[in-house]
């Protein structure tokens, strides 16, 4: 308890998986008070980490996906070995991400055995089979080796500062005047995942007096062009840089999401979001956090879940058969929530 240098937090570089780990600061900060919690970072989730509560900095460090770089992991290593950390939690499974801290010579590396990993971690953890979701594994990094992760863990949070939002608004020129804001977030990883009527749903809200906004990455530019061909006063806020989206799910009234890293953003920041899920399962990869509303469909679709990015039986019947109508009452019942919460 006397120990207090820094913590280092190695995640999982997608969106939903960076903001899951946010449990893991949470249960570090209750353990260990006086030791500050950094994260490690890509480029493109760092803004994650200024919105973050409880972490003192994100460490922001690009390492190629497909080879060993050899020469880029000692230069992180350098950039880790000057802060001095006395711990480091590695989420990843993989051999590389051990790679860095144990050149940093770090003194507890925590992880998972994962590929083979004696010695570059050192305090090593089993029982990975055993928890079936992710939060609840990542979770067990953070607590001493023979405990059990609570039933209630954490919930991931965001935080955004009352005065960015207007001054976004203003740069961004989309004003605030009392109209009601629904965010969508048509993207996924793998088409299996996208619900394809983003584009009724825009224009059916639009002309319930929603102002409409699209956001996702670079990859979403399509998506958000079918969605305008629908509903051309949507505005498509897609683009590089993370911070638009968050912003933009911080001011919605409420958010629509694919089951993607925006929707665990929109959960953790505390708009009413609603989750849509066809191939895969809510239980294992829905936010931590309460969604107004989970979507999934209504017929029988016996190859459900399999957790596949593209539908191997082309149908995809099991995000195709979710109406629009569904979806628009749920948003209206969220709409109606926070009207009465306010």
């Amino acid at each position: 308890m006397s120990d207090e240098r820094p913590i280092l937090i190695v995640p999982y570089m997608w969106i939903g998986d960076f903001v899951r780990c946010h449990t893991v600061v949470c249960l570090l900060r209750g353990r260990f008070p006086g030791r500050p919690v950094d994260m490690l970072t890509t480029r493109m989730v760092s803004p994650l980490v200024d919105y973050m509560p409880g972490v003192r900095q994100g460490i922001v460090f690009d390492l190629p996906r497909k080879r060993l770089a050899l020469s880029q992991h000692r230069a992180l290593a350098d950039l880790l070995r000057a802060e001095r950390y006395g711990d480091v939690l590695i989420m990843p499974r993989t051999w590389k991400s051990a790679l860095a801290p144990f050149l940093a010579g770090i003194p507890r590396r925590i992880g998972f055995v994962g590929e083979m990993r004696f010695g570059l971690v050192n305090d090593l953890r089993s029982g990975e089979k055993k928890l079936p979701r992710m939060v609840d594994r990542c979770a067990a990094l953070a607590l001493p080796k023979s405990a059990v992760p609570p039933q209630d863990l954490p919930l991931p949070q965001l935080e955004v500062p009352p005065e960015a939002l207007p001054q976004w608004r203003v740069r961004m020129n989309l004003p605030a005047n009392g109209q009601p804001v629904a965010v969508l977030a048509p993207g996924a990883v793998g088409p299996s995942k996208r619900w394809p009527a983003y584009g009724g749903l825009a224009a059916r809200l639009a002309e319930l007096g929603y102002a409409v906004w699209v956001v996702g990455g670079p990859d979403e530019k399509a998506l958000a062009a079918e969605i305008l061909r629908d509903a051309p006063q949507v505005r498509d806020l897609t683009g590089a840089d993370l911070r638009n989206a968050i912003l933009a799910l911080a001011a919605a009234t409420v958010a629509v999401s694919n089951d993607s890293g925006l929707l665990h953003v929109a959960a953790a920041l505390g708009t009413p979001s609603i989750g849509i899920f066809g191939p895969t399962s809510p239980w294992h990869w829905a936010p931590l956090n309460p969604l107004a509303a989970v979507i999934e469909t209504n017929s029988d679709v016996p190859c459900r879940p399999c957790h596949k990015p593209t539908c191997r039986l082309r149908h995809h019947r099991c995000m195709g058969d979710i109406p629009l109508e569904q979806v628009l009452e749920a948003v209206r019942g969220a709409f109606a929530t926070r009207l009465v919460s306010t």
